[in-house]
């Protein structure tokens, strides 16, 4: 037992060291694209905030490879257990709330096309971006309120669900508190930071496949596929993970008095399939895109600039308004 416990630790250090070197560097490669080579437009700002979130997920990543090295113990005091919690969480959610807000604005470009050339600006689209941010913040709300550090009777400090939180009751009323408290939260990040964002991505990109199919303006498959695959990844990435989350929460008592370790188990496992997340947006929203081998090959700054280009609706305050559509081309772009 011990053997395999050691191995499954290797294995989560190794592949939790992977996906933040990835993550570091391709969304790094996103950032420096998009902020600074780049002029800001809707799509740029999306692409950034995006690449923001997965890059600071993945910087966090090392800070807790080392708690896994030391068997769950806590070496950098109350503050930063609280802080490296909150930043792991409001980026990891921050992500997932900007790909569904990515999703509703390719979904309002392709379904109302003159209004998006009339109202889509770069001012409003920096007021909205903030939505997803917020949820997130707000999601994490528990995060601040409940997680600290505690000691336990061998002298070893862990950052976890403040026991202590409900002030001078008996042992049982806490632990009664301690599980439905913890049980609420995960239900509320399951329906709120899952849920919620799946159903707007698989919504809209429905919507988006319905109105190209029926209006004929796909010459071939591939908008298609990529709308597909961008919704298939996140959903197969995110939801064991989340489902597992779930369960650990609703059986928490369970889980922490070892009778459920597949939980424990399973929870490990998909969590390094949903952190793979933070390194495959590159990939999806960046890189997914028409001819990008023969991009890549010319330049990868020069493939990702052209990749996150803006459609030629206009974007921008300074932007000359039309009350013309977009056309075929440009809808089969968005």
């Amino acid at each position: 037992m011990e053997t395999g416990y050691a191995a499954l630790q290797i294995f989560i250090l190794v592949t939790h060291g992977i996906i933040s070197v990835l993550g570091i560097v391709g969304n790094g490669l996103v950032i420096w694209v998009a902020g600074f080579r780049m002029a800001l437009t809707v799509t740029t700002l999306c692409y950034l905030n995006l690449a923001l979130a997965d890059f600071f997920f993945s910087a966090t990543l090392p800070f807790f490879m080392v708690i896994n090295t030391m068997r769950g113990q806590w070496p950098y005091g109350w503050f930063l257990c609280k802080l490296f919690n909150i930043i792991i969480d409001t980026n990891l959610y921050g992500s997932i709330f900007l790909i569904a807000f990515i999703a509703l604005d390719r979904c309002i470009c392709v379904l109302h096309p003159v209004w998006a050339q009339n109202h889509r600006t770069l001012s409003l689209a920096k007021k909205v971006i903030i939505v997803p941010w917020i949820l997130a913040l707000l999601l994490n709300l528990p995060v601040l309120i409940f997680v600290t550090t505690e000691t336990d009777e061998n002298g070893d400090t862990h950052c976890g669900f403040n026991t202590n939180f409900w002030g001078n009751i008996t042992e049982e009323e806490k632990l009664q508190r301690t599980v439905t408290s913890v049980a609420i939260i995960g239900i509320n990040r399951f329906v709120t930071g899952f849920t919620l964002p799946m159903s707007i991505i698989a919504i809209c990109y429905g919507l988006i496949a319905a109105k190209l199919r029926n209006k004929s303006m796909m010459k071939s498959r591939h908008p298609l596929r990529v709308l597909i695959a961008v919704a298939a990844s996140f959903f197969i990435c995110c939801f064991p993970y989340q489902l597992c989350l779930l369960l650990a929460t609703v059986c928490v008592t369970a889980v922490s008095e070892e009778k459920y370790n597949i939980i424990f188990l399973l929870t490990s496992l998909t969590g390094i399939l949903a952190f793979c997340n933070s390194c495959l947006n590159p990939v999806l929203y960046v890189f997914l895109g028409r001819d990008f081998r023969k991009r890549l090959i010319h330049s990868l700054p020069a493939s990702l600039e052209r990749a996150l280009t803006e459609d030629s609706a206009p974007t921008s305050d300074t932007t000359t308004k039309s009350a013309s559509p977009p056309t075929e081309a440009q809808l089969q772009e968005m």
